[in-house]
């Protein structure tokens, strides 16, 4: 019987999962969402905690945050470090495995358009090639390209109904409900 073949895992710089969403909403309160990981893990799918380290407590170049991830029964903390913090177009950071294994790479643009924003999320694996068997023990995704890409969708369509919601004030762009 053959072994199934994995997916060719991209190395840096090409991306491993990407995503586009338009929103009717201001690329401020996109920017406002998307660079502020404990209102935006509501929105996405592993992550359901964070905390930023440190005593940041805003995005900045170099603040800090950890997240505590989960799927299924399986439970993971990585650690984050902002490297990429423009307010209105761009928000990233890369994210460690404990040991300061670097993992990833997660970055939101965002774009003007005439009806509001495009927001495009991308991720970029930078997991070391020995590493990759211990992170399918941990988080039990062998698929971790499918899984991001659909995860991205996911996050994206969350973020789309959150800032486009007719209950949400102008500017309000915190405290999302995950659906």
């Amino acid at each position: 019987m053959p072994v199934p073949r994995l997916p060719r895992i991209p190395r840096f710089p090409d991306p491993a999962a990407t995503g586009t969403v338009f929103i009717r909403a201001a690329p401020a309160d996109a920017y406002r969402v998307v660079s502020d990981p404990p209102v935006m893990i509501r929105l996405g799918e592993e992550a359901h905690r964070v905390r930023w380290l440190d005593g940041a407590t805003a995005p900045a170049v170099g603040a800090r945050f950890r997240g505590h991830n989960r799927n299924g029964f399986r439970r993971w903390v990585t650690n984050c470090r902002v490297t990429d913090a423009d307010p209105h177009r761009c928000f990233a950071y890369e994210v460690t495995a404990p040991l300061g294994v670097r993992i990833s790479r997660w970055q939101y643009d965002i774009a003007p358009t005439p009806q509001g924003c495009a927001v495009t999320e991308t991720n970029w694996l930078r997991v070391p090639l020995w590493f990759i068997p211990f992170a399918i023990l941990i988080t039990g995704v062998i698929d971790r390209i499918g899984t991001n890409n659909a995860n991205i969708g996911t996050t994206l369509q969350r973020l789309k109904r959150h800032l486009e919601s007719p209950t949400r004030p102008p500017g309000a762009a915190d405290s999302p409900e995950r659906t």
